[in-house]
């Protein structure tokens, strides 16, 4: 299988990171946006870059800062030759890094989200169609670092996962300290058919009543300020077939629905002042709520 052989190449990239690169091309095979959180030095512009490498598609790295401009990511109408013409900017590519999105003013994110939404930018009147597969990966330092702005919770939500990007474990650190990353070479994979065939995948009714149940017992929790929204409840059952489709199962199973909601649902449960003073958590809170909703 293609997709296989595209996860064993981000495995020679990127050492140690299998969880994370399953739940990146889950991501991209459910037609998302990934929002990778981690310390700075781990590896996430690397995993990006070697991905538009191994897959063959058009890739730009955007680095958010504070200064940045809307335009500088859509592009803008120039006046060339008697006539206003639009230039593209780098969000005009397949795989675009939005590297430290938390590092740019709010304008810029909104910029960014509007065209991760309608997958196309408009300038003097006129849309302009992003290209397919187009898929946005940004990275997000901690929040508790210097000269960050926060994501609002709308826009958080336009994000299929957050995936959280932690140190490698014991082991892989001597093969990391020995070991030049391999570019990887391209694979022959057809993306958008396997995103048309993940959307395939089976799903039992018992597995749809069960996300159901999960949402209204998050929106009736008095530790959330938010419950799950249908966008998100969609967003969880998108990524667990992507997850069962690279699996090779031709159905979602009880271990892909559970897996989804912990990349899928997290950043979509806002927690009030009390909970979080409690010492609350939203995956404690989601714990709970899929097994009171019979997610084993």
């Amino acid at each position: 299988m293609a997709l296989d052989r595209l996860r064993e190449a981000l495995g020679e990239a990127l050492f140690g990171q299998e969880e994370v690169i399953e739940a990146l091309l889950a991501v991209l095979l459910a037609r998302g946006h990934a929002l990778l959180e981690g310390m700075p030095g781990l590896g996430k512009t690397l995993l990006a870059e070697s991905l538009a490498r191994a897959s063959g598609l058009a890739y730009k790295r955007i680095q958010f800062t504070p200064d940045l401009l809307p335009q500088d990511l859509t592009g803008s109408e120039v006046y060339r030759e008697g006539r206003f013409v639009f230039v593209p900017g780098p969000i005009f590519a397949q795989v675009v890094l939005a590297d430290e999105i938390n590092r740019a003013p709010p304008k810029v994110q909104s910029a960014l989200l509007e065209a991760m939404q309608e997958r196309a930018v408009t300038a003097g009147g006129v849309r302009h169609p992003l290209p397919e597969p187009f898929f946005v990966i940004a990275t997000q330092n901690p929040l508790e670092l210097e000269g960050t702005y926060p994501l609002p919770e709308a826009q958080l939500d336009r994000f299929t996962a957050k995936i959280p990007f932690r140190p490698p474990r014991r082991e892989v650190w001597l093969r990391i300290l020995t070991e030049e990353p391999k570019a990887p070479e391209p694979v022959e994979v057809d993306l958008l058919k396997a995103q048309e065939e993940a959307k395939e995948v089976r799903v039992a009714k018992e597995a749809l009543e069960a996300i159901t149940h999960v949402a209204f017992l998050t929106q009736e929790d008095q530790r959330l300020r938010m419950g799950l929204s249908p966008r998100g409840a969609k967003a969880w059952l998108s990524l667990a077939r992507a997850l069962a489709y690279l699996r090779g199962k031709p159905f979602v199973d009880w271990k892909e629905l559970k897996d989804a909601a912990f990349l899928a649902l997290p950043h979509r449960l806002f927690l009030t002042e009390e909970a979080l003073y409690a010492g609350e958590s939203a995956e404690g809170v989601l714990k709970e709520a899929l097994r009171k909703g019979g997610i084993p």
